[in-house]
């Protein structure tokens, strides 16, 4: 049905892909729900051009995106494409986007996705490129992108030929659009967008302006027609099917409409459609369209998104086998796709929380914040690689705090979803701060993280904070089937820590003693008899019966999202030290550590024990075994394949883990500066430093073992002993060599 080049997936695009780009693979994590995309993106885009297979098409598509909760526009399993979308989500757990529905056609005027859409073949993708056949219509599509627009070229056959934009059709659980075909090269209007993770009360309009590079001989809009019964049945033409409009040149609007231009094509004649968008108006998105694309040029604007990959990605440079190498550039790949920029050309974007429009003065505002994820480590993979996009995102933030007077916890758009628990918005401008990003308000960032900390009541970011802060735990009594109230004391708890090391750091050393001790009261949930951070009672008693096993296959589970008790064990990265005393000491502490992973109960997937292949390092002697640990979740989870990701990618969170596993280090928990040292999986890696926020130039990390880390090697900073499997932030970006013996 389709056949895909696995591997460098270069295809054609062989002769213009130069740095380390070549080895991305996009199509990593379209399988086994990793929920990322194969289609034309470029660094942290608002646009995206991929294709779209998971509706209708019956046994072509196994997974349809209505049939469960589906978060993917694009499934490597299905084979029936009923377009390329515009607006795209990487790596999230729920449905949204996938709008603005490209579709090319040949033959007969077809305006019914379910019956136009097309298998396809010859499938490639690489860095900002995606392409492949169209088994009905012998058309070959390509796809690339710029910041905010999108460009296909499409190669027809000769006859009669069709580009049809189906505005009805999408990923998103929101309806309703607007379009007007402005001539018969031009199309505007809005597609409304939202109620992301099924919370209704956020929407939003995207805008948008599409162009042709050859003026279509016919144009119309259609609709789909609503059932009649009795008489209008009787009389009406069009019932409960797709209604033309040829020539209709006024606006259309609602839920299930599109436009089609027709055109006379030449064998193999080309025709090229470029699509921008703007969250704020269609002046702004046709101004984005002329600014990024004045024309009609597919071969250099592929380009330009090659070399925009290449700048970021050549910042890392390691020798090693190709494979090792595609895994750890796509990875880079995946964490550089969210947050993605939302602002106009203009600098114009949508205020958080309310309506109206604000203007980023020539600074780059950022969106989509999937913070109880990323916190742990995409954004501290940033700050390392790369401290001017987290400068900028952290601006951003800070900028929603100024707007809605709440730092970001899941934001989408402009809109705070509200989704998971905790305050990882705290938590990312900390430990962004510690490591050395100090460009922002940070008046104005303490002045939020102090609200939700103390607020106590009506608290968009710590809705239990009144028993949080009288009991120094949220008790399991009232909590509903997502609130998890250890889960959600533990991200408290590490928000706390996380502004403790911030208020030091600024000088408000008794607010910081103050955060530092509610950051210990996660003691308060130790349960000596299960050895478990357990659910209690608002009258002190735990919760009994108890089953630290319930909820290991995300069945409900008091106390926890999303894992058990056993995944949230050692949850406590602030301070894991203390815990291991609390656990009964080091020995204790391996026996329980090792149980985890041989009973089954680690998730490589799921957030909060992600760090326990590192945890380790805490035992004197014993960090061989993380290098052990971590290369065998990267060989059982990871490879360079669709299934090639454990589970979502959480926009990146996974890819991020993988990255700094396979570069031999890894942030143990934010706020805290260390990075536990692991065997890497080359034999020579080189990052190049910022010079703007660090003062060495690059760090050098070699790996001189001959097989897998043993007993008994060591680490050496400088040609010296480290004397520790540890390496702080602050002695890293010095820069340097650090090398495994």
């Amino acid at each position: 049905m389709k056949s895909v080049l696995l591997g460098l997936l270069l295809g054609c695009s062989c002769t213009v892909l130069a740095g380390n780009s070549q080895y991305v693979n996009p199509f990593i994590g379209t399988s086994n729900f990793g929920a990322t995309h194969p289609g034309a993106q470029y660094p942290n885009a608002l646009a995206s051009v991929s294709p779209f297979n998971v509706a209708y098409g019956g046994e072509l598509n196994k997974f349809e995106k209505d049939a469960a909760w589906n978060s993917r526009g694009y499934i490597y399993e299905n084979h029936y494409l009923t377009g390329y979308s515009h607006l795209n989500l990487s790596g999230v757990g729920c449905p949204e986007a996938g709008v603005l529905l490209l579709m090319p056609t040949t033959g007969e005027l077809n305006l019914d996705a379910k019956t136009y859409g097309s298998t396809y073949s010859a499938e490639q993708a690489s860095a900002g490129y995606y392409r492949h056949s169209l088994d009905k219509y012998g058309v070959t599509s390509e796809l690339t992108s710029t910041l905010r627009t999108g460009l296909s070229r499409f190669t027809f056959p000769a006859g009669q030929s069709h580009l049809l934009l189906n505005l009805g059709l999408g990923l998103t659980n929101e309806s309703g659009g607007s379009l007007t075909i402005v001539s018969d090269q031009e199309i505007e209007g809005s597609r409304m967008i939202g109620t992301f993770c099924y919370h209704p009360e956020d929407v939003r309009p995207v805008y948008f302006v599409a162009r042709f590079s050859k003026a279509a001989s016919q144009t119309g809009a259609f609709k789909q027609m609503p059932q009649y019964h009795k008489v209008e049945a009787d009389w009406m033409q069009y019932n409960n099917s797709i209604k033309p409009y040829p020539g209709y040149r006024q606006e259309m609007s609602g839920d299930e409409i599109g436009a089609w231009f027709s055109f006379n094509t030449k064998a193999n004649e080309q025709i090229e459609v470029k699509l921008g968008i703007s969250f704020v108006s269609i002046a702004n998105a046709r101004a984005n369209l002329d600014a990024e694309q004045p024309g009609f040029d597919f071969d250099k604007t592929r380009q330009q998104s090659v070399a925009a990959w290449d700048q970021l990605l050549d910042k890392v440079q390691v020798k090693g086998n190709d494979h090792n190498k595609t895994l750890l550039y796509s990875a880079l790949y995946h964490s550089l796709i969210h947050p993605n920029i939302i602002q106009d050309v203009n600098g114009d974007y949508p205020l958080m929380g309310q309506s109206g429009f604000g203007n980023s003065g020539g600074k780059n505002r950022y969106s989509v914040y999937s913070l109880w994820d990323t916190n742990r480590n995409v954004h501290p993979l940033l700050s390392l690689l790369y401290p001017e996009l987290q400068s900028e995102m952290v601006q951003s933030a800070v900028a929603m705090a100024n707007e809605s007077g709440w730092l970001p916890k899941w934001e989408l758009y402009g809109m705070e979803t509200q989704v998971m628990v905790g305050d990882p918005g705290t938590v990312m401008i900390a430990d962004s701060y510690l490591r050395g990003i100090r460009d922002f308000d940070t008046e104005a960032a303490y002045k939020a993280m102090q609200r939700a900390a103390e607020q106590p009541e009506q608290n968009l970011l710590r809705p239990e904070n009144r028993d949080y802060l009288a009991l120094g735990y949220v008790p399991v009594d009232d909590e509903g089937p997502y609130d998890g109230s250890v889960s959600t004391s533990l991200e408290y708890y590490l928000a706390d820590f996380n502004l403790s090391q911030f208020a030091r750091a600024l000088g408000k050393t008794k607010d910081a003693d103050t955060y530092r001790q509610r950051a210990q009261n996660y003691r308060l949930l130790f349960d000596k008899e299960s050895g478990m951070l357990r659910p209690k009672q608002r009258n002190g008693q735990w919760l009994s019966p108890y089953n630290p096993e319930l909820g290991r296959n995300f069945e409900p589970a008091p106390g926890y999202i999303e894992g058990n008790a056993w995944n949230y064990r050692f949850y406590v990265p602030h301070d894991t030290p203390g815990l291991i005393k609390l656990l009964g000491g080091d020995q204790a502490f391996l026996t329980q550590l090792d149980a985890t992973f041989s009973t089954g109960n680690f998730d490589m997937a799921n957030e909060p024990d992600i760090t326990y292949p590192y945890l380790y390092h805490f035992v004197p002697g014993q960090s061989w075994r993380s290098s052990a640990r971590v290369q065998q979740q990267i060989q059982q989870h990871f490879g360079n394949k669709p299934d090639g990701l454990p589970g979502n990618d959480d926009t990146g969170t996974m890819s991020a883990w993988l990255a700094f596993s396979m570069l031999g280090l890894y942030p143990v928990s934010p706020g805290l500066m260390d990075y536990a040292l692991v065997q890497p999986s080359f034999d020579e890696v080189t990052i190049q430093l910022s010079k703007k926020y660090y003062s060495g130039n690059t760090v050098r990390i070699q790996n001189q073992l001959k097989g897998p880390q043993q007993p008994g090697s060591s680490w050496r900073w400088q040609q010296q002993p480290l004397g520790s499997s540890f390496i702080s932030h602050q002695q890293l970006v010095k820069g340097g060599n650090l090398s495994l013996q």
